[in-house]
């Protein structure tokens, strides 16, 4: 197959809650339960549960330190990040 036929992985568009330090934080439109927040920087990626409480759900490519600086950016923001998904999923 020529490389101009092969087929490009799908990557939806996120739409973002909030930035702050180069971190997005966002969610997808058919995003599913439970309540969960898309961070990424520079090509990495995690996701947090925050329904309950924030919680790292998965991460790939992030520095120890950046994840750390995103989870804590995760829970001082929780509330608005609840809020901001009721909004668009409800």
């Amino acid at each position: 197959m020529s490389p101009s036929k092969v087929p490009l992985p799908y990557t939806p568009t996120m739409p973002v809650v909030f930035e702050k330090d180069g971190f997005k934080f966002g969610f997808y439109s058919n995003d599913h339960r439970p309540i969960h927040v898309h961070v990424r920087k520079a090509g990495a990626e995690a996701i947090f549960d925050v329904e309950d409480r924030v919680e790292l759900r998965e991460s790939h490519g992030f520095k120890v330190r950046d994840l750390a600086r995103a989870e804590e950016l995760a829970q001082e923001n929780r509330d608005s990040i609840i809020k901001a998904w009721h909004e668009h999923l409800d």
